[in-house]
């Protein structure tokens, strides 16, 4: 029977497993924003579309190096999910 225990463990690892596989690709966008904040302080520059370009590509660079790793980790939440389906339906 799915009672709130389960309904918690289940929201609890989904919401972990989704910040973990998001963290990769924020932590690069802001690493490269706050540099190219920098940069633009330092110059001068107030041009707003700078950080666009390289903010995708380094979100892409992480998801070639890291996208991987983030696929198990969601299929791995996905079969142990789909393993405990005969539990949550009585």
């Amino acid at each position: 029977m799915m009672d709130i225990d389960n309904v918690t463990t289940i929201t609890r690892t989904a919401l972990y497993t989704i910040i973990k596989c998001a963290s990769p690709m924020l932590l690069v966008s802001l690493v490269i924003g706050l540099a190219i904040s920098i940069f633009q302080t330092v110059t001068s520059i107030q041009e707003q579309t700078l950080t666009f370009v390289p903010k995708v590509l380094g979100i892409f660079t992480a998801i070639m190096l890291l996208g991987h790793w983030m696929l198990s980790e969601m299929v791995s939440y996905t079969v142990e999910l789909w393993n405990g389906f005969s539990l949550y339906i009585r």
